[in-house]
């Protein structure tokens, strides 16, 4: 059995209606409610229903922090992302999945994470990612219409739910630029986000126009890649436009990759769809023409934390930040304290903004949070995923006071990470 909707057996649907049953209470805050939806989770672990369950909701905790609901309306990414980030999604298989194509040879990964955060890649790609599950219940509608209208037979119209995508991922040019440290880094979060966020979101990969060099890079990433996601990785050869024309109708297959589909102006490349990157101007990054002066900085030894402390005494007071570390990256998160005097282990208190490790080496970080009610906010940072190097860190923290008019949302609140 597939594990699918049509096709389970009788112990996976009994787990199934004990899935749906223990996740009444977030239900309504998830993208979809249906058995198609539900089961990817399952699939994902085995059936294993209380480890279902978890990965739900943790990633409905993702979503809350993350603002993936609003993330497509209410935030766009940096200009030299949406310049010079390569890819994007074209036509749709023979199923109806829609195709996403990324494009590593022009890439300049290194100009990139010189002018933009970490962070603004992993909600571009958060970004994406919704996009491509909002096309996919697009499809699902145009096919459960066309059902109906063919016929009323309900199994076979169970069966069509279009959940996945296909990913042609064009490594034509891919060099040692792509394997700079920093770049591998970063690439490694946005699968292991993807993977945690989004199970059985791909429905195949076909890797096209791999060079010599493929396998070393494929080694830097693929302990980041749960083993049924290697399985869908499909490395192709001389023949691969051959072998994309069996899995895609040629119209919805680009002119430069073996199809007939072009933009209006009859361009092959589809450049209004797919994006071809390019070098990264200077004039865009961040370190050298970014100038801040900070109060304080502290060398935090390997293996270590160093929190700092700030008493926040009124609801919806701004708490800013600005850091910068020298050589490598560092870990950073806010949390709130639980309980009145005494110590307190970070596990202990409430996670604001959770840990993440910031390339402030490469970019200065720059932003802030609405804290919703006083306390005492504690700002971490983590050096203690560092078993050989010690972290210089460079900072400046202010409380700002509400006014007496605050609104209910500032800039800040919304995530927006840029610099200013």
């Amino acid at each position: 059995m597939s594990g699918r909707v049509g096709d389970l057996s009788p112990r996976q649907a009994e787990i199934l209606t004990e899935f749906r049953e223990r996740i009444q209470d977030i239900l309504p805050h998830l993208p979809a409610q249906h058995d198609h939806y539900l089961l990817r989770w399952l699939r994902a672990r085995s059936f294993n229903v209380h480890k279902s369950e978890a990965m739900i909701r943790k990633h409905l905790e993702f979503r809350r922090q993350m603002k993936v609901d609003t993330i497509i309306s209410d935030w766009t990414p940096p200009e030299v992302i949406e310049k010079f980030v390569s890819g994007g999604m074209c036509g749709y298989d023979k199923e109806g999945s829609p195709i996403w194509y990324d494009v590593i040879g022009p890439l300049d990964p290194k100009g990139l994470l010189l002018s933009a955060t970490k962070q603004d890649f992993l909600k571009t790609k958060i970004r994406h990612t919704e996009m491509l599950r909002r096309e996919c219940d697009k499809q699902s509608e145009k096919i459960l219409w066309v059902i109906l209208c063919k016929s009323h037979l309900m199994e076979q119209m169970l069966k069509k739910n279009i959940e996945n995508i296909t990913l042609i991922y064009d490594c034509e040019g891919l060099g040692l630029k792509h394997m700079w440290k920093p770049a591998i880094e970063t690439y490694g979060e946005v699968l292991t986000m993807f993977e945690d966020n989004y199970p059985e979101g791909l429905k195949r990969v076909f890797l096209i126009k791999a060079p010599t060099i493929f396998p070393m890079a494929y080694n830097l990433i693929k302990h980041f890649l749960c083993e049924e996601t290697r399985h869908k990785i499909i490395i192709l050869g001389s023949n691969w436009k051959e072998v994309l024309c069996k899995h895609i109708d040629a119209e919805q297959l680009p002119v430069v990759y073996g199809g007939t589909l072009t933009d209006p102006d009859g361009d092959p490349r589809c450049r209004t769809m797919i994006k071809y990157g390019g070098t990264v101007p200077r004039s865009y990054y961040v370190q050298g023409s970014m100038k801040v002066q900070y109060d304080s900085s502290v060398t935090i030894s390997r293996g270590s934390v160093f929190q700092l402390e700030y008493d926040v005494t009124a609801p919806s007071s701004l708490l800013r930040w600005q850091f910068a570390s020298d050589g490598a990256d560092i870990g950073f998160g806010v949390y709130r304290r639980t309980k009145k005097g005494g110590s307190q282990k970070v596990a202990e208190m409430l996670q604001v903004l959770p840990s993440e490790r910031y390339n402030a080496h490469l970019v200065p970080e720059d932003s802030c949070l609405t804290c919703p009610e006083p306390g005492v906010y504690v700002l971490c940072f983590d050096n203690s995923y560092s078993f050989l190097q010690s972290k210089k860190v460079s900072y400046n923290v202010e409380v700002v006071p509400p006014p007496p008019d605050v609104q209910k949302q500032s800039p800040c609140s919304r995530g927006d990470r840029r610099l200013q």
